[in-house]
């Protein structure tokens, strides 16, 4: 008969230390934003060099352009819906996650109560040091210092599994089995948050609307009367800080909306 704690005992640590840290331009959206306003800035330059070089500028095949230019600026709205309403789940999955991380940390830390004395002061110490370790997490945006997180992260994993794995060996029973359980809810709960982390918009989906975004600019500028460095600067600064607020609020590290560990202070407080 397969002991309580046995169901738990085989869990794997997942820790962000494991992946691979590459750049992503999407971690940066203030240099995102500039990069795509003077883009979109451009494209609506070139669309009206190519419609100065019409032979007849003033034909009535401007209106089928003037068609399409409606049709592909409505096809670009739907999209950025669409997008920002994965970046807004994304956000929402990674605030939820952060909440989960606090209650069962503060939940573990209660039941630590149930070891031996000296077990139950070296678990919670352990705790309060992981707890730490997972405030800097959410703080910390220097990549060399979240590795060094990371690491640290690692190896209080595997000190707080011993801490409790030996004395749940020692006398197997349903008390034992509980902090167990309470103890893999905490190391699974890093690796949830480590996901929600790296579950971002994909990259097809980025693809695609900046493609439709610098048509619909070279439309623009194509169909436009003359050179009005005005009117060629509307849509590409209206969908600039729309595709800002969108990678701002899809970067978990980068911008200025982000995740913070209220939850976590506020535990680290109690404690």
């Amino acid at each position: 008969m397969a002991r309580p704690w046995a169901l738990v005992a085989g869990r794997s640590l997942r820790t962000a230390g494991a992946v691979q840290l590459v750049f992503d331009p999407f971690d940066y959206p203030f240099l995102f934003f500039v990069v795509a306003l003077i883009s979109f800035w451009i494209a609506a330059w070139v669309g009206a060099w190519f419609r100065e070089r019409q032979r007849d500028p003033t034909t009535n095949g401007r209106d089928d352009f003037t068609f399409v230019l409606g049709a592909a600026l409505t096809l670009l709205g739907l999209i950025i819906g669409f997008t920002f309403s994965m970046a807004v789940s994304r956000y929402d999955l990674r605030k939820n996650y952060e909440e989960q991380e606090a209650n069962a940390i503060g939940t573990e830390y209660v039941r630590a109560a149930l070891l031996p004395a000296a077990d139950a002061a070296k678990v919670r110490a352990l705790l309060k040091r992981y707890l730490e370790q997972r405030i800097l997490y959410y703080t910390i945006r220097d990549g060399a210092q979240r590795r060094q997180i990371d690491s640290r992260t690692t190896r209080l994993q595997t000190e707080l599994w011993d801490a409790v794995a030996t004395p749940a060996m020692a006398q197997p029973n349903p008390v034992m089995a509980l902090v167990v359980a309470g103890m893999n809810d905490v190391l699974n709960s890093q690796g949830y948050t480590q996901a929600a982390w790296l579950n971002r918009i994909p990259s097809a989906a980025w693809a695609l609307l900046l493609i439709i975004s610098i048509l619909c600019n070279l439309l623009v500028g194509f169909v436009s009367h003359g050179r009005r460095p005005v009117l060629f600067l509307v849509l590409p600064i209206a969908l600039s800080v729309s595709l800002f607020l969108i990678a701002d609020i899809d970067a978990p590290i980068g911008g200025v909306i982000r995740v913070h560990p209220d939850n976590l202070h506020s535990l680290a407080g109690s404690l």
